[in-house]
């Protein structure tokens, strides 16, 4: 790392990258011994909200930031992957609402990471895990939102001794091949980040036996644990956000997030919150519904470079990086919440994903899909066979080159059918395919 003052962060991540392996080490005995030569920075936290979970982490992350901040506490948020810019990953508290980390303070923390690890080997994530608690530990904050990057038990972020809560976010099938084939399997792995005697809060659950998981879990550590649904809900009533507990009513406004899942990922991050010893009032509550703002899941685009592409058609362009058939799910009956209107997609998604079971959840539902490549991925699907994917999972398909080119070859599309009410366009899934749309249009997040 010679010369590391003269480097941006993004310079010296990419050496990082050329010289050590890509992917997760499912231990953590590298991460601990490094964190050793470091004096230990985890142990010199603020109180940590650690959330787990397959799907509903970044939104959990986005909604208790935006309850903590109203209240006037000074939050520190770390979430992975990025999007467009690896400082998103290090949210740093400011009195004025938390800051993406300045480049010159990311890059001096990387270098000092990198000279500690003195070349071990070790992966990227992990290096930059510890750069998270380095910068977490050497500025001042009231609490920490830390989200996990994979599973769980085995997880760099999972050294964390003692959170002020542990929250499992809805767990479904994805990353099988490292986590195990059944949800119950990969719960398993989610929940290894409950702690003794910490509180852990349980999101809503698609799978029965993955939430038996979670709680056998929380039992075995004598946590004292809250599920959704039975100690604490949250649901839409006349227009309005309804959280309820033992404790009484918050009748709040709409989330600021779009899909009726919202409303569970809302109530687990004000349960969590108040679990983990902060004030939540009416007052915060409703101004963190108001301004709670998530990048990348189902996030519209109302301007921007690519929305200026097909200005004259009048669409309506989101963008969401759901991979997974839970996901899919979602944005299908986040879709049909909103009004009818003919619905086309653009979809790109890694080798590592499932893109059969994703596709068919959208049979049906809409007009066609245009499959593009991964352009910030080598681990992309080329185009054509992913469009021929989505042929055999029914879905009328082709394939297109780029983002710009897809987006005109719906425009001609729809130009030329019979509908008379202008289209609604979702860019979906892959987070890589999100973090180019926002780089593209010119709206990256902040």
């Amino acid at each position: 790392m010679n010369n590391h003052n003269l480097m941006t962060a993004d310079q010296l991540i990419d050496q990082l990258m050329s010289l050590h392996p890509k992917g997760y080490d499912l231990s953590l005995d590298r991460i601990t011994g490094l964190l050793a030569k470091l004096d230990n920075p985890q142990n010199k936290l603020p109180p940590v909200l650690h959330v787990a979970g397959t799907n509903g982490k970044g939104s959990f992350t986005a909604f208790a930031r935006a309850l903590l901040e109203a209240e006037g506490y000074k939050v520190h948020v770390h979430t992975s992957p990025h999007l467009v810019s690896w400082h998103e990953r290090f949210r740093l508290a400011h009195e004025d609402g938390g800051k993406l980390v300045e480049d010159h303070v990311l890059a001096n923390a990387i270098a000092r990471v990198a000279e500690a690890n003195d070349g071990a080997e070790i992966t990227v994530f992990e290096i930059l895990s510890v750069v998270m608690f380095l910068l977490f530990s050497e500025h001042e904050a009231d609490v920490a939102i830390i989200e996990v990057g994979l599973g769980g038990r085995f997880d760099a972020t999972n050294v964390i001794s003692d959170p002020a809560a542990s929250i499992i976010m809805p767990v479904s099938l994805d990353h099988q091949m490292l986590l195990g084939d059944t949800a119950a399997k990969i719960a398993f792995e989610k929940a290894g980040i409950i702690k003794k005697n910490c509180p852990t809060i349980i999101s809503a659950q698609p799978f029965d036996d993955a939430l038996d998981v979670i709680i056998t879990q929380a039992e075995k550590n004598r946590s004292a644990y809250s599920v959704f649904g039975q100690d604490f809900a949250g649901f839409e009533e006349h227009g309005r956000f309804v959280y309820q507990d033992d404790a009484g009513l918050l009748d709040l406004p709409k989330p600021n997030l779009i899909g009726q899942h919202q409303y569970a990922n809302a109530a687990t991050a004000i349960r969590a919150v108040k679990d983990a010893g902060f004030t939540v009032t009416q007052s915060s509550a409703e101004t963190a519904m108001k301004s709670v703002y998530w990048p990348g899941r189902m996030q519209p685009l109302p301007k921007g470079n690519l929305v200026d592409l097909i200005s004259g058609l009048d669409a309506e362009i989101y963008i969401d990086g759901g991979h997974n058939p839970d996901a899919a799910n979602i944005i299908v009956n986040s879709i049909e919440q909103m009004d009818t209107r003919p619905f086309y997609l653009i979809s790109a998604m890694l080798n590592t994903k499932e893109p059969h079971d994703f596709f068919e959840k959208f049979v049906g539902k809409v007009e066609q899909i245009i499959t593009i490549p991964v352009v910030t991925s080598d681990a992309g699907i080329p185009e054509d066979d992913l469009a021929e994917i989505a042929k055999q999972s029914g879905l009328t398909a082709k394939s297109n080159d780029d983002l710009a080119t897809a987006l005109e070859t719906i425009s001609q599309l729809h130009r030329s059918s019979d509908h008379k009410t202008p289209p609604r366009i979702l860019i979906c899934g892959s987070l890589y395919l999100v973090g180019d749309a926002l780089a593209q249009n010119g709206t990256p997040p902040q």
